[in-house]
């Protein structure tokens, strides 16, 4: 019921908003950025590195669309559940996030190719007293999610399970730590950048669920969409892809 509300929400402003003309090629190259918004605590696709400044996967593609088009790129931090609001009262030209392609998702917004395959992780404390080989072993328990992100949709679906929500993953991973909460769930990418980071923690399992990432724009904005997908695809035939995945991935 409450996402089924949020997207009631997300329509609404899509009809307020589309009666005004998204960002064109054109006007970002006049205002001289490409203003991207994204949640940094999503390594490796983003996430802030030791001196302050967002970087990641994500980031280098954000940083391929600006170079293509001639601008700067600048980045917007905002919470997950706050990209898709912002996109669509033009505040950001693109989301760039981890963000999966869900049926819900583009009913607000247009979603590039998909740029990046993945599937769900759960992460446990590395004492050996529970470690969960699949997601119905998590009813009766604590489970910390990133708020609107795949994990907190998955868990969601399942009855029994106590869904605890944050804003960031470290604020997850935290009471993880602490023992507040028994598992965390979320993107196997990020979830194997924490568990090197922090050895304390370990994946229990990896679950198939098949999702695929893709680069939001705001609906009806085929223009920008275009040339987001005709990025990707150079980025993929000139080998440039595939660098970053050996870049942040292996």
């Amino acid at each position: 019921m409450k996402r089924i509300a949020v997207l009631v929400l997300l329509v609404a402003i899509v009809i307020v908003v589309t009666l005004s003309f998204a960002q064109s090629l054109t006007e970002i190259k006049k205002r001289g950025k490409l203003i991207v918004g994204t949640e940094p605590t999503f390594p490796p696709f983003e996430f802030v590195d030791e001196k302050n400044q967002v970087v990641g996967f994500d980031i280098d593609i954000a940083n391929e669309l600006a170079k293509r088009l001639g601008v700067k790129l600048e980045i917007v931090n905002l919470p997950f559940d706050s990209l898709i609001p912002a996109l669509l009262q033009g505040k950001i030209d693109l989301i760039i996030a981890g963000m999966t392609i869900t049926e819900e998702r583009a009913k607000v917004v247009d979603f590039s190719k998909p740029y990046f395959e993945a599937n769900q992780a759960i992460v446990v404390r590395k004492d050996g007293r529970f470690e969960p080989k699949k997601l119905e072993e998590l009813v009766g328990k604590k489970v910390a999610v990133q708020l609107g992100t795949t994990g907190d949709l998955v868990i969601s679906e399942i009855n029994g399970i106590q869904v605890v929500r944050f804003q960031k993953f470290t604020d997850a991973f935290l009471e993880l730590q602490n023992g507040r909460v028994d598992a965390v769930v979320l993107d196997e990418a990020p979830a194997k950048a924490y568990v090197k980071k922090f050895p304390k923690f370990l994946i229990s399992a990896v679950i198939d669920t098949g999702e695929t990432y893709g680069i939001a724009v705001k609906k009806g904005n085929k223009e920008l969409l275009n040339f987001v997908n005709q990025t990707l695809d150079i980025l993929k035939g000139s080998g440039v892809y595939n660098k970053l995945i050996q870049k942040w991935f292996e």
